[in-house]
């Protein structure tokens, strides 16, 4: 069987990761053009007892049997914590870089190949289509904190909840909101928050208020969390303004 190359992974990913490839290499080699691993895996963000190990499975073409055939691994590998992998084409890829361009630049920030053809490194996004998804992203993002200020109903557990997956979608936003008026961005989550801080000049410490909130470094009281709510909920639209006022 071909070696895989897991080098750049924290070591528990690669410990996770490298038996879910090779049963697919055992079985579907024929089909395969690239397997990549995405996120936190390759960072220093990674998380042995939260973190999902992602990953993309890159097919030389669009088959549903394969996709058939692997369906009954999710349950084995998913309570290893390894993430149900997205399944591409190089054609998908390239034909949907105008669609998803958030998604594809932090695929192409944070990726490791480990089999095949290096298919990510080799994108090019257009600046337009980053910027509109952007400022789509923000929109979405503040209807959300709307809706999830108001499901909440004052419950502390529930607004907790809310923020993680808040603040997790949000990063990889920033990333793109970073690279569209820098030209680059870091990897970190943290820093990509400080990055985007001196970007645009507004306050966004609240963005690390909740990152923290979400690794459960802090636990504010209900009275807290309206303040962070309001703070956020306040750097979001004045992020959406400037987003807005690019010009490309």
């Amino acid at each position: 069987m071909t070696t895989l190359n897991l080098a750049k992974l924290h070591p528990k990913a690669s410990e996770r990761i490298q038996p879910f490839f090779e049963q697919i290499l055992s079985e579907h080699q024929a089909k395969i053009h690239s397997l990549v691993v995405t996120g936190s895996a390759i960072t220093e963000d990674f998380d042995n007892k939260k973190s999902d190990v992602n990953s993309i499975i890159v097919l030389k073409d669009m088959d549903l049997r394969f996709l058939e055939a692997i369906a009954p691994l999710g349950k084995k590998y998913g309570k290893q914590k390894v993430g149900a992998p997205l399944i591409m084409t190089p054609e998908y890829i390239t034909g949907s870089l105008d669609v998803f361009p958030i998604e594809f630049l932090n695929f192409k920030l944070i990726h490791h190949t480990a089999l095949g053809e290096e298919i990510l490194d080799k994108i090019e996004l257009r600046a337009r289509d980053l910027r509109h998804q952007c400022e789509w992203e923000i929109k979405t993002k503040l209807i959300g904190l709307r809706q999830g200020y108001l499901s909440a109903q004052a419950d502390r557990r529930l607004l907790s909840e809310n923020f993680g997956v808040i603040i997790t979608g949000a990063i990889p936003l920033f990333r793109g909101i970073v690279f569209l008026l820098q030209n680059q961005t870091p990897i970190p989550q943290n820093a990509v928050i400080k990055a985007l801080s001196e970007a645009v000049d507004i306050d966004t410490s609240v963005f690390s208020t909740a990152l923290q909130v979400k690794q459960k470094i802090i636990k504010p009281s209900i009275d807290e969390f309206y303040q962070i709510f309001e703070n956020y909920y306040a750097a979001l639209e004045k992020l959406g303004r400037i987003v807005n006022e690019i010009t490309i």
